[in-house]
């Protein structure tokens, strides 16, 4: 599970489900500046195994990985829940973004995906998995103020078809959840924040914003048998905004 950043986090509740239902999970951080919160909140789960991972770092990567194979053997779930962009480039002029803020948001927020697909195929054999991450609509419309990070789920949604595409003979689903916007410490860095998520509420057919309980309920489908026949996709739970005009 990569991306617990506190209890606001979606990788958070989705853990929280998972362990509910039966499954032990590993939660990934970043380093020892966050550990203790990751800690606080993974002890109120059965039998969680914590492992440092900068997804930056590609020793780091395969570490944690090792680590995991040693303390569980295989696996079956993989939660990508990471995103991040320099607040300078959220917001303001999309012109503006620096080049190395546009290469350290695509980095983390999408190409992250890649080596963490590429280090727990080999642990999902031979039954196969499901590895799961977290995109937004943003990826094929324009979110004012969400500016560099749109790109990088943009690039982030195409890597899902090709990871769905080469990985499926080993019998392992990628896919990925799109949900509307949820109260996060992350989200809240977003200029012009507040508006997305009214005009998301008064818009979408559910009349409603959306939870990260109902985020964690979709992740749990994709995890288990329930969608064996569901990969490369794209699954909105925006409570049905994404097929409205305006």
């Amino acid at each position: 599970m990569f991306g617990v950043a506190n209890q606001r986090s979606i990788a958070w509740a989705i853990a929280q489900a998972l362990s509910d239902n039966g499954a032990r999970v590993a939660l990934a951080y970043q380093n020892e500046r966050v550990r203790d919160g990751v800690a606080k909140l993974a002890s109120s789960l059965s039998e969680v195994l914590l492992v440092q991972c900068d997804v930056t770092s590609d020793d780091e990567l395969e570490a944690a990985f090792s680590e995991v194979k040693r303390e569980f053997g295989t696996l079956s779930v993989v939660v990508h829940s990471i995103a991040f962009a320099n607040r300078d480039d959220l917001g303001g002029e999309f012109t503006k973004t620096s080049r190395d803020g546009f290469r350290i948001a695509l980095e983390i927020s999408a190409y992250s995906l890649v080596p963490i697909a590429r280090h727990a195929a080999p642990l999902m054999e031979p039954d196969g998995g499901s590895i799961i991450t977290l995109t937004f609509q943003a990826s094929n419309r324009v979110f004012p103020g969400y500016n560099v990070m749109g790109t990088a789920k943009a690039a982030l949604e195409n890597e899902v078809r090709q990871l769905a595409a080469e990985l499926g003979i080993l019998k392992i689903r990628v896919n990925a959840l799109s949900p509307g916007p949820v109260d996060t410490l992350s989200s809240r860095v977003i200029k012009g924040y507040s508006l997305m998520k009214r005009a998301h509420a008064d818009r979408s057919p559910l009349g409603r914003s959306i939870t990260q309980a109902e985020i964690a309920k979709a992740a749990l489908f994709l995890s288990s048998d329930l969608s064996s026949g569901i990969t490369g996709t794209v699954l909105p739970v925006d409570g049905g905004y994404h097929i409205m005009g305006i």
